[in-house]
């Protein structure tokens, strides 16, 4: 863990970011990206969800795609920049909500059968990190799968790398989680987890 960065990143941060350029990490066009969201989705057990929590939505590239398995999808975000670019994008979708949210301070008051946490668990301090754990876990169903995709270089201005964020969540498991697969790329990792 980064000593200098025991904060989480504060919503000011990806705002400047989606400022200065509408599609920071080239979600839209990159092949990396396009890679990825294909394993993602490929990674999900069940055909359909009845309701999805997507943590980290940024600019709907992926709660696009992922909304084709779900009956009802909540993504939620930091940045009013971002999303109302994904709210532009999804507004012909009537099974995704979204929501201007900042986890662990709030969190959706509602069960989910699917988590996804897609690139954006390094963003949160470690303190943040296991609060928000509580929350996923309380609000994720007996049986419900929670997906974690992460790039796992190093990137100086995050509190946490990749693996680190996925390692946490190993020491949920046997008790709470139980992890039914990883998958390992040359710059991100995969892990899903069932609800014990």
């Amino acid at each position: 863990m980064n000593p200098s960065q025991s904060d989480s990143l504060p919503p000011s941060y990806f705002d400047k970011l989606y400022t200065e350029d509408p599609d920071p990490w080239k979600f839209e066009t990159s092949e990396y990206e396009a890679n990825k969201y294909a394993a993602t989705i490929a990674a999900l057990p069940k055909e359909r969800y009845r309701s999805a929590f997507e943590m980290g939505g940024s600019i709907g590239v992926l709660t696009e795609k992922l909304q084709k398995r779900c009956d009802s999808l909540l993504s939620i975000d930091v940045s009013t920049i971002a999303q109302s670019r994904a709210i532009e994008r999804c507004q012909h979708l009537s099974n995704v909500r979204f929501q201007i949210m900042r986890v662990p301070e709030q969190f959706p008051d509602e069960m989910f059968d699917l988590t996804l946490i897609s690139e954006v668990g390094y963003y949160l301090s470690w303190e943040d990190l296991k609060k928000s754990q509580q929350y996923i876990l309380e609000h994720l169903e007996p049986g419900g799968h929670l997906l974690l995709v992460h790039w796992t270089l190093h990137v100086r201005d995050y509190p946490l790398s990749g693996d680190e964020v996925h390692d946490s969540f190993f020491e949920l498991t046997p008790n709470k989680l139980r992890h039914l697969k990883g998958q390992r790329e040359e710059e991100y990792r995969l892990d899903l987890f069932e609800r014990v």
